[in-house]
């Protein structure tokens, strides 16, 4: 049976060959006469065709790419009529249409490139929801899946992932899930996706409690510190990570092997950055706080000296007007209140007051930590009044104290 063209399709294939000649004009010159050519052809053309009509998903493609080629090259601004336009056509195209591939990657092509130009976080996530719902549907050695899987493909979305700001929530370990999975064995970014989803699963322990989210983060360090030996850029950082995990779990459940595996893994980390290193500071204060913590637990006196040292080293490389210098005073200031509640050694004492002033005078008012500083100062204040029984101390500790307590959210457990 033979089925003769009407007039309408005649016109259709007309515009629709108009419409693909001034976009290669527009591809070639990079003149915006033939790109405005191009989508007012191709404009036309989706006027012609109503929703049932066949060919109506082809048109939203057309149209849509060539508005998304003229986005790119900044000759034109809309990209969220776009985005509707490709949303329009991969509906018309569902599972197993044969260009629901293409439809898909259209789509995750154009939130990819509307993220890289207004940074919207929903974008990225949902491009690489879609993306994993694309690349098992894109069979090797097809140009599909060439540009699909390729460095401005889905390693762009992984990387724009994994640079969102941690979120513990469902919805965001959940994406964080997705993207690990976009990143099997073997792939270059699986060690950043397996710690940026153990920072969350440690986040949401923080918040919730549930130690199954603890060991599995703690398990997907393990790997990131496997796939990524000493020599590697980043075998520093993710020797750091699974520390402080570890040390996090000590915190909840005080087992010792936690605790001196954490120890050996930040002498490790600190050992891969020498003096110079611009994380040297971040490693002798991790370190020295966990031996600080395990002086507590076993009274090793050569655990507190050697914080101690730490420390002061660190201090050394906060100088004013670091932003981590309140940090470092802090810690310093903790170590030596411990030692003399220890071992009474008294000088400590003064030399932790004034570390304390120092930190207090560094913290806005505003600081959500500000109270932590307060308590400090005022503990080791009543520690040396237990000494001199200067009023002036106990009464100085009170007033920070109810000045601690009033910077607490009324909620604040």
């Amino acid at each position: 049976m033979v089925h003769c063209l009407t007039l309408l399709d005649c016109d259709i294939a007309r515009d629709t060959d108009a419409g693909h000649a001034q976009f290669a004009e527009y591809v070639t010159s990079e003149n915006v006469f033939h790109l405005n050519a191009a989508v007012e052809h191709f404009q036309l053309v989706l006027d012609q065709c109503p929703v049932i009509h066949p060919d109506h998903a082809a048109a939203l493609t057309n149209i849509a790419y060539a508005r998304l080629r003229g986005y790119i090259r900044n000759d034109l601004q809309d990209i969220d009529t776009t985005t509707s336009l490709f949303r329009e056509a991969l509906a018309l195209r569902p599972q197993p249409h044969a260009d629901h591939p293409l439809s898909l990657y259209n789509l995750t092509n154009t939130l990819a490139w509307r993220h890289s130009k207004k940074g919207t976080a929903s974008d990225i996530r949902e491009a690489a929801q879609l993306y994993h719902e694309l690349l098992p549907l894109c069979l090797e050695g097809t140009y599909l899946r060439s540009v699909a899987a390729g460095e401005n493909g889905v390693d762009y979305v992984i990387d724009e992932c994994n640079n969102l700001p941690k979120d513990a929530s469902d919805e965001g370990i959940c994406l964080r899930r997705v993207v690990l999975e976009l990143c099997p064995l073997g792939h270059q970014l699986r060690p950043r996706a397996l710690d940026s989803l153990s920072w969350a699963l440690v986040l949401r322990f923080r918040q919730c409690g549930n130690i199954d989210d603890l060991d599995e983060g703690i398990q997907f360090r393990r790997e990131a510190v496997s796939l990524c030996p000493e020599g590697h850029a980043d075998h520093d950082t993710y020797l750091n990570n699974l520390a402080f995990s570890l040390n996090v779990r000590f915190d909840h459940q005080s087992k010792p092997n936690d605790l001196d595996e954490a120890i050996s893994l930040y002498e490790e980390a600190l050992r891969l950055r020498p003096v110079g290193h611009e994380f040297r500071d971040t490693s002798l204060d991790n370190l020295g706080s966990a031996l600080v913590i395990r002086f507590k637990a076993r009274d090793n006196v050569d655990d507190i000296t050697r914080a101690i040292s730490l420390h002061r080293e660190a201090l050394t490389l906060c100088p004013p007007g670091h932003p981590y210098r309140d940090a470092t005073l802090n810690n310093l200031a903790l170590a030596l209140k411990i030692r003399n509640d220890k071992l009474d050694v008294s000088e400590d004492l003064n030399e932790a007051i004034d570390w304390y002033r120092e930190s207090l005078q560094l913290k806005r008012l505003d600081d959500p930590e500000r109270y932590i500083t307060l308590y400090g100062l005022s503990a080791v204040l009543c520690s040396r009044f237990t000494q001199t029984r200067e009023n002036g101390d106990v009464e100085e500790a009170v007033q920070l104290c109810q000045e601690a307590l009033a910077s607490l959210p009324s909620l604040h457990p």
